[in-house]
């Protein structure tokens, strides 16, 4: 059973560290871009939503109410607003202008409000539909080795979680050491990118909603 349990930390852990979805991009162009301080605390903000959203789970698995989280109208909202809410995430990375070859503008750009970074991650990664999937695919197996005891459910995704913070935190300090590295140009790709890749994440939500 321990083994077991480790096992499914472990893959948990690879799941939410090594995904390319819309926290991931967001997550290294805030690295690249902005630095530590900026990355770390959008870092601090999706791991979180993590927490929320597995905690939130685990209490609807323990009260029992899988099938409301299963329901075809609880997938179709989750998709709906998922996908407005990350096209909308995405179109404002082709907005912003950014200038690495000016230190004043980096200066400001780290006295973002730490509360600000920590909600735009925590939203981020709240309003995507797969996140709340894949955390009720987690819980329901964690919950079933666990013999459905919420507090050890808990206790079980706030150490995996920790692990996932610690990861983060070094993805986005590897992506900061590259940014002196980066010219303007480089830096406009990098945000482009980001930016479509949500969009695309967005307009997939929704089409496969309308086409289903």
């Amino acid at each position: 059973m321990i083994l077991n349990i480790i096992y499914q930390g472990l893959v948990i852990v690879f799941l939410l560290t090594f995904s390319f979805g819309p926290a991931f991009f967001a997550l290294i162009n805030a690295g690249i871009k902005k630095g530590y301080k900026h990355g770390s605390l959008l870092a601090l903000g999706i791991v979180l939503s993590d927490l929320f959203l597995s905690i939130g789970v685990c209490v609807l698995i323990y009260f029992g109410a899988t099938k409301m989280l299963h329901s075809e109208k609880a997938q179709a909202i989750s998709s709906v607003i998922g996908g407005i809410f990350l096209m909308i995430f995405g179109i404002t990375y082709f907005i912003k202008k950014t200038k690495v070859s000016e230190d004043a503008s980096l200066v400001i750009e780290t006295k973002v409000r730490p509360l600000i970074l920590i909600l735009k991650g925590f939203m981020l990664n709240l309003f995507n539909p797969a996140v709340w999937f894949l955390w009720l695919a987690n819980a329901t197996a964690v919950g079933h080795s666990l013999g459905y005891s919420l507090v050890k459910m808990i206790l079980f995704f706030v150490v995996v979680l920790a692990v996932v913070l610690v990861i983060e935190l070094g993805k986005v300090s590897l992506a900061g050491k590259i940014k002196h590295f980066l010219t303007d140009k480089t830096m406009h790709t990098v945000n482009y990118i980001t930016g479509s890749a949500l969009i695309i994440f967005g307009i997939m939500l929704l089409y496969n909603h309308f086409s289903a």
